[in-house]
């Protein structure tokens, strides 16, 4: 038999004796790609519904607002078509007793061969109609035919219409002189003439020109080389860049230009937030992954120490040994990847915004790279999780292998000392978490990652209670998000204290066996794994606040937000929070610490 499918055949038939580790192996890693999966897909998803507006409309490669209505913009080298100058100005939106603060573009009845925005209601602007842009409209609870009043002229809703040349209400651009500010507090006082996170109208240029006397004027560019919009920006522009989301913006250049692929960015904000957020939850679940099945396959190959030396015995070298005891979980690690990336992309497109302001649906694109990276994690978990305990079983020799003997306990001269005094089942706990100090260390690292991850997930949900720069339906995408890896990420949490706590009575049986001997009741037996696992959980809930903090603090630095504005959690409830996690682990634990009795030998 060759060598290869000698592996092969062992490892098939050791997965199919082992059922239910294979399927905790293949949960746990299946968790973490599905996860990255979202995270690396949500966004391009995000674009496809851009770039239909973009086509549909004749978007502009570059906006550009002038002072003045005959700027020489659009006589520049590379520009090919422009339209415009539009007038624009700001003011004050009022209907069924709301008000809102909006933009005002005066546009042509008739067509335009740059930026036409495509109406997906009723009609174009005609002499006292109003065309509301339709995200600004859906959020505002405009339709068609309502009476509005702008600027206190009394107008009428004719159409609702979408635009490639600003990104979707409230990521709206900031056009007019005096400035905009998003994302602001409703009771926060604005310094005078600055627009609240406004939305954005068309009317005739006449009613337009009416509301302002001195108003600014758009202009829609369309470049020779459209890749090329940016760096046409920063040329004739010199600030190119628009105000970070929840900024206040006062003022701008007395001529602003914006490319195309910033308004895409704008346009999938909340795209590219939600993917930061599920790439997070994917490297935390990987963490975990790796710390529950490290003890997983560990405790595995404990048991696979006899077959260890059976192959040996007939002529298997250590290498040999060492690839038969990684192959399987290889092979579960590949099913792994390739559900989670039929499960993601399947699942992205619930959880990018639907919104009203643009055209078309999102539609995830699977690439290699994806693929590659998705699978490259998958195999990195799983190899991180079992080398070394699979290099460690391919090196013990032969007769001990075929022995089968107990593996002896370590001994730590200052533990025993420490302990000696202590009650018996804190006692027995003490020496149980010394005995295997690396144990100790992943079940205290899986417990501080996911207490980081609560960190975090409190801080993002004081922030989306006063919902930032973002509207409603958006933040109900963003909770959807914090709710997907959140779960998943407590889950894997859970399974992995039962699974330490598991390993950890398979590991003392016949040292459990010798207490009882000695004078332990089988309640102390049971209270001491159940400590042995608060413990680690305290140490690693405790790390987890300040491990939080760090996080976050990287979650700023990878978006460019501003944390100060961000509240912390209150120190009561981060106590809470600790004291939440010991007791849950305490809960989890008990069950198998308690079923620990009839495994004594």
């Amino acid at each position: 038999m060759g060598r290869l499918l000698l592996v092969v055949r062992l490892a098939r038939r050791d997965l199919r004796r082992r059922k239910a580790e294979a399927l905790l192996l293949l949960l746990a890693i299946l968790a973490a790609t599905t996860t990255l999966t979202l995270g690396l897909v949500v966004r391009a998803a995000a674009s496809d519904p851009y770039g239909t507006t973009r086509a549909v409309t004749h978007g502009p490669d570059v906006v550009a607002v002038a002072d003045e209505p005959g700027d020489p913009i659009a006589r520049a080298a590379g520009v090919v078509a422009a339209s415009g100058p539009f007038p624009v100005a700001p003011a004050k939106l009022a209907a069924a007793g709301r008000e809102s603060d909006v933009q005002v573009v005066g546009r042509d009845p008739a067509p335009t061969a740059v930026d036409q925005p495509a109406v997906t209601r009723g009609s174009w602007v005609r002499d006292g109609g109003v065309v509301v842009e339709a995200a600004f409209a859906a959020d505002f609870g405009l339709h068609v035919g309502d009476p509005v009043t702008v600027g206190g002229r009394s107008l009428r809703v004719v159409g609702l219409a979408v635009s490639a040349a600003m990104a979707p209400y409230p990521g709206s651009s900031c056009w007019v002189k005096a400035g905009c500010a998003s994302g602001v507090a409703p009771g926060t006082v604005l310094p005078p003439g600055l627009l609240r996170t406004p939305g954005l109208i068309w009317l005739t240029r006449a009613d337009t020109v009416e509301l302002a006397a001195d108003p600014v004027y758009l202009i829609d560019l369309k470049l020779a080389d459209p890749s090329a919009a940016t760096a046409f920006a920063t040329v004739h522009n010199g600030t190119a860049a628009t105000p970070k989301p929840g900024r206040v913006a006062q003022g701008r250049p007395s001529l602003f230009l914006q490319p195309w692929p910033e308004i895409q960015a704008d346009a999938t904000r909340l795209a590219r937030d939600s993917q930061i957020l599920l790439l997070i939850g994917a490297w935390l679940l990987a963490l975990l992954a790796v710390a529950g099945l490290s003890v997983l396959v560990g405790g595995r190959m404990a048991d696979q120490t006899r077959r260890v030396g059976l192959l040996k015995a007939v002529g298997g070298t250590p290498g040999l040994v060492a690839a038969v005891l990684l192959a399987e979980y290889l092979v579960v690690a590949v099913v792994a990847a390739a559900a989670g990336l039929v499960i993601g992309s399947l699942t992205a497109p619930l959880l990018v915004d639907d919104t009203a302001g643009l055209i078309g649906a999102a539609h995830p694109a699977m690439t290699w790279a994806t693929i590659g990276l998705v699978l490259a994690v998958a195999l990195v978990v799983a190899v991180v999780a079992t080398l070394v305990p699979a290099l460690r079983a391919a090196r013990v020799s032969t007769v001990r292998s075929l022995a089968d003997a107990p593996r002896p306990p370590r001994r730590v001269g200052w533990l025993i000392a420490a302990s000696a005094r202590l009650p018996v089942p804190l006692l027995l706990a003490l020496r149980l978490a010394g005995r295997r100090p690396r144990r100790v260390v992943l079940a205290t690292a899986s417990i501080a990652v996911t207490v980081s991850g609560i960190y975090v997930l409190l801080i993002l949900n004081r922030f989306l209670n006063g919902n930032g720069p973002y509207d409603a339906a958006q933040v109900r995408v963003l909770r959807h998000v914090l709710l997907v890896w959140t779960v998943i990420l407590l889950a894997l949490a859970a399974v992995n204290a039962i699974v330490i706590t598991w390993a950890t009575v398979l590991d003392n049986r016949h040292s459990a066996a010798l207490a009882r001997a000695l004078g332990a009741t089988p309640g102390d037996v049971t209270t001491a794994l159940t400590a042995a696992q608060v413990l680690p959980a305290l140490a690693g809930a405790v790390l987890g606040i300040p491990v939080g903090f760090v996080l976050f603090a990287a979650l700023m630095v990878i978006t460019d937000g501003d944390g100060d504005r961000v509240p912390q959690p209150p120190p009561g409830q981060l106590a809470a929070v600790v004291l939440a996690v010991v007791v849950a682990v305490a809960g989890l634990t008990a069950v198998p610490a308690r079923l620990a009795r009839t495994t004594l030998p």
